[in-house]
């Protein structure tokens, strides 16, 4: 079993996405699977210019000479690939954004049904990667993931590949809190975190239980709220008392 995932994060090692993905494959390691952490935001990835090239003059290859050809080995060499991103105006970063687009040499430009009778793209080699997903939101509910819940089911459809797991995470800033009364709970979740990578690499699924568990909020959401603008008025408080010491 071969877990690869590919984190959008322009943060890369510094963001909360990593934190999440990070756990997630230490508990996939865990259960034996073959795991890579590869950080788009230190590759070098253009934006698809829709050439078509890779599908009619060099199929399977890209035009474009960037860091793209090595990762669409690594993702086609993967039995799951897991997307992570944090949230970004409810969608996916602009760096993940630029890796799915240019994972068009995977396809070819002919048309295939559907078993619901809708076309898509026939895939070059027969089957994509199954599809895993990890996603936070700075702001603490659930429900600002609906965008990117129907959005992989469509990138699932379109690639042949079926969505095996989606941890969505509200309220992800928690995960840089050095607070002591926040500590036992973050721990708690990167636990759920750990387990969830077992699951998924033992049998391509996150259990009810632990599913339910991964939605649950992991502190209580006024308690978030209070603490996020707290936090905010003490760095802008900051941030004015220094551009007025540089005024005077």
């Amino acid at each position: 079993m071969k877990i690869t995932a590919f984190n959008g994060s322009p943060r890369g090692e510094n963001g909360n996405t990593y934190l999440m993905t990070e756990e997630f494959l230490a508990g996939a390691r865990e259960a034996g699977a073959e795991t890579e952490h590869v950080l788009l935001a230190h590759k070098r990835i253009g934006h698809c210019v829709g050439c078509f090239a890779c599908w009619l003059k060099t199929p399977g290859v890209c035009v474009i000479k960037d860091d793209m050809a090595g990762l669409l080995g690594k993702f086609a060499a993967s039995d799951i690939v897991l997307y992570a991103t944090p949230l970004y105006v409810d969608n996916v970063t602009g760096i993940m954004k630029n890796f799915m687009d240019r994972l068009i040499p995977l396809g070819d430009p002919r048309f295939a049904k559907t078993p619901d009778g809708e076309c898509r793209h026939i895939i070059r080699n027969g089957k994509s990667p199954d599809i895993a997903v990890i996603a936070n939101s700075g702001f603490p509910e659930q429900s600002h993931f609906q965008v990117l819940k129907l959005l992989f089911r469509r990138v699932a459809r379109n690639m042949n590949a079926r969505v095996v797991a989606e941890i969505y995470r509200g309220g992800g800033e928690i995960f840089r809190s050095t607070g002591l009364v926040l500590l036992p709970f973050i721990a708690r979740y990167k636990k759920l975190l750990r387990e969830a990578g077992k699951e998924v690499a033992a049998g391509r699924a996150i259990s009810a239980e632990t599913a339910a568990a991964l939605e649950k909020p992991i502190v209580p959401e006024d308690m978030y709220i209070k603490n996020a603008n707290e936090y905010f008025e003490k760095v802008l408080k900051n941030l004015s008392a220094g551009k007025k010491q540089i005024k005077d």
